[in-house]
């Protein structure tokens, strides 16, 4: 009887720290996420000096930015990614219209700054479904999955694949 307690102990332990690991990498999307927000409303401030309505445009865009942190779903964090890759598309295509603000130092600074902060989601995202896929299967292996039932713990959902990324305008200038 003492072994099986300290068995269930040790995978309570482990899925808790495995759950744990899940959120700290959510969490993480989110930080990047923010700041890639953070680059893209100074863009709409730059563009805003070139076209009001774009701008008004894009503030609209940009007000249906959400939080994402640790509680957050994966679902919640894929669709904050399709308003940021929207609004970037937007961006982009208003700097196209406007050959002087794409040569303007600043928008080349901001821009350099979303690609820094796209790599940086990229990479969060990739931890944070490598973490769910070590949580899940010790959920779903056995005689782990029996623990993992009794204490309430089931599995996690992935981040999908954002397909409109293949075909994401490229961020040269």
């Amino acid at each position: 009887m003492l072994l099986v307690i300290l068995w269930v102990v040790s995978v309570q332990r482990k899925l808790v720290s495995q759950d744990e690991l899940c959120k700290n990498s959510m969490s993480q999307i989110g930080v990047q996420q923010s700041s890639r927000w953070d680059a893209l409303t100074a863009l709409a401030e730059l563009v805003k000096s070139y076209n009001e309505h774009e701008y008004e445009t894009l503030r609209k865009v940009i007000s249906q930015r959400a939080v994402i942190g640790s509680g957050s779903k994966a679902s919640e964090a894929d669709a904050q990614e399709d308003i940021l890759t929207s609004t970037l598309g937007r961006i982009i295509a208003v700097a196209e219209q406007y050959p002087d603000l794409k040569a303007n130092q600043n928008y080349a600074k901001a821009m350099d700054s979303v690609n820094l902060y796209e790599n940086q989601v990229r990479t969060s995202r990739m931890v944070f479904n490598d973490s769910v896929t070590k949580y899940n299967r010790t959920v779903r292996q056995f005689p782990d999955s029996l623990a993992a039932r009794i204490l309430g713990f089931t599995e996690k959902e992935y981040l999908k694949e954002v397909a409109s990324k293949a075909d994401m305008p490229s961020m040269k200038i």
